[in-house]
């Protein structure tokens, strides 16, 4: 992977603000900026971002990183892909990384594979313009030049070597390499022939694929796609994503569809917020991409049976992915209709009307596995919990999860409990007294209290005060304890490269969401260097006490067990519990 060092040093050369400006409207406030989230609805700007410590963070759902981050999350992007759009932008060029899977890159040092395809495109759309058969197929499909171009398709000439004149050296290994030719036993032809062309983006706009429809329906097979390459991976990709991306943001949702022309017909027809996958099934990769995106993820298949079974196979990828304040929904058209062919018979209007009637994931699951066994006999009800087991293990969403027992349970005639415990669901569903009332309501930003708690605040702003704490005094047995001793002790051993913010060193542990919720406590109190100090040395003096007092109390329990009175105690003047420590918001 990408060496730690690099992405410090591009991280010190950026400026957030410089990142996140030209896609988030800010203000000045202080020493920060804020603006309305781009991850959330909102109309009072709650996402504030510090050019001195070089993070984000939103007090209203919680978003929190530095640059890299944001690009990922804003803009979809793999940490690849967001790692080398920054550097782009600071003139620094990536070193020579081993990627998973694949050689390292000066390997695969060569002619730039970006800029063959975006020739070959270019080629393609000035033979679309000079191929009047092509264009009347695209004609009769209803498609509009101004879709034709928002799109960038093309054509690719009825001819083996019709690449040729779009390149001085057609035997090239790299239009190989890239998928453009193909070369068997000597011989080399290109891929696409007599097929118009969809040029397939990348996020940051680049071409990296293709795919190709033929004009004669004789011709085998419909669609044609560039094989994986160095800059292609079809499970990772989606067509349309980079000219939907803005209507999806603007939705909320973003709807997901099995072919080329559904894609661009629907935004012909105003529904700019449609992707296709590439010729595969669905993978995790394209919802966790989606989910960056959106919201609600609506997968929109052909009603035949073919379409049923991409459907449930997308429900299962979605269920290790999907939130709680997440949504994946299933729409099914007609079987005489797919995207295309709907929206140019009944129109937007009609086609957003069956998007607003898409069917929940719950709902779907649960209707395919009912529809799976006979409820009217105890083994079809037994089934039902049987077949459910391992899609209901999977669910990441823990409320939906509940919910869906409790759905299981009635279903099969069951107590809650009974089918969690057979579901082997381990947070289970908790037995509550009719008469109980309910919990009062988490705050979101509920204060966290202790001095370990404190001191880690105080080394995110200012980290050279680990170099003084003896980690003696930190208890571990706390989440805050054993955070602190984990930070303190990295700080030690990396002090001359320390990364800014310095929670991007921890985005792997688990303890990171609580190192995110005190570093936004920095934002919002606006605490500068001295302050840092002053409440760092004010709670490592209370851990002194802390210490001082586990001591004695242990030494006053022992000799208890050896019979020595209990005025001993008052005679030590200790105080019960531990030292006071601020509460931190």
């Amino acid at each position: 992977m990408i060496p730690d060092s690099f992405k410090q040093d591009l991280l010190n050369r950026v400026d957030i603000v410089d990142v996140i400006s030209p896609r988030v409207a800010l203000k000045k406030a202080g020493a920060n900026w804020v603006g309305l989230c781009p991850f959330h609805g909102e109309k009072t700007p709650s996402f504030s971002v510090s050019p001195t410590k070089q993070f984000y963070h939103c007090f209203g759902c919680g978003a929190h990183g530095n640059a890299i981050g944001f690009l990922m999350e804003y803009a979809g992007l793999g940490y690849v892909e967001a790692v080398k759009e920054l550097a782009d932008s600071a003139g620094m060029k990536l070193p020579d990384f081993q990627p998973r899977g694949g050689p390292a890159r000066s390997e695969r040092a060569g002619p730039d594979l970006y800029e063959l395809l975006q020739r070959a495109a270019r080629f393609y759309h000035e033979s679309l313009k000079a191929s009047p058969r092509a264009i009347e197929y695209l004609k009769g499909r209803g498609l509009s030049g101004q879709t034709a171009a928002r799109y960038h398709l093309g054509y690719a000439p009825a001819q083996w070597q019709g690449l040729a004149a779009a390149f001085e050296r057609d035997d090239d290994k790299a239009l190989v390499e890239c998928g453009l030719v193909v070369e068997n036993d000597g011989k080399r032809y290109d891929r696409f022939r007599d097929r118009v062309m969809f040029p397939i983006l990348n996020q940051r706009g680049l071409v990296i694929g293709f795919g190709g429809r033929v004009i004669a329906a004789e011709d085998n097979p419909k669609y044609m796609n560039s094989p994986e390459t160095p800059v292609f991976e079809k499970g990772r990709e989606l067509y349309g994503l980079p000219q939907a991306r803005d209507a999806i943001r603007a939705a909320n949702r973003v709807v997901v569809v099995e072919g080329y022309m559904d894609v661009v017909m629907l935004a012909q027809h105003g529904v700019q917020n449609a992707v296709a996958t590439l010729g595969t099934a669905t993978t995790p990769a394209h919802v966790q991409k989606l989910l960056r995106q959106a919201d609600e993820i609506v997968f929109c298949f052909d009603g035949d049976a073919a379409g049923r079974r991409a459907a449930w196979h997308a429900l299962e990828t979605s269920l290790e992915t999907l939130a709680d304040h997440k949504a994946v929904r299933f729409l099914f058209l007609p079987a005489e209709h797919d995207p295309d062919s709907f929206v140019r018979e009944f129109g937007r209007a009609a086609f957003a009307a069956k998007l607003d009637e898409a069917e929940p994931l719950s709902a779907y699951l649960l209707r395919e596995l009912k529809g799976r066994a006979d409820l009217a006999t105890l083994e079809g009800r037994s089934k039902l919990i049987a077949e459910a087991k391992p899609l209901v293990k999977r669910l990441a969403a823990p409320a939906l999860r509940v919910q869906l027992v409790k759905a299981l349970a009635a279903a099969a005639g069951m107590e809650p409990l009974e089918a969690a415990r057979l579901l082997e669901v381990r947070d289970g569903i908790a037995a509550r007294p009719a008469f109980a009332q309910p919990a009062p309501a988490r705050q979101d930003r509920a204060p966290m209290r202790g001095n370990e708690a404190v001191c880690l605040r105080a080394l995110l702003g200012s980290p050279e005060l680990a170099l003084g704490l003896n980690l003696e005094l930190v208890r571990p047995d706390t989440a805050e304890g054993a955070a602190l001793r984990q930070v303190a002790d990295w700080i030690t051993v990396h002090a001359d490269a320390i990364p800014r913010p310095l929670s991007t060193a921890f985005e792997t542990e688990p303890f990171y969401p609580l190192l995110a919720r005190l570093e936004a406590t920095l934002l919002e109190f606006k605490l500068e260097p001295g302050d840092f100090r002053a409440e760092f040395e004010g709670a490592v003096r209370n851990l002194e006490r802390e210490a001082k007092a586990r001591e004695i109390n242990e030494m006053l329990a022992r000799n208890e067990r050896q019979g020595l009175p209990e005025r001993l105690r008052e005679t030590a003047g200790l105080r019960e519990g531990p030292a006071n420590a601020p509460d931190l918001a």
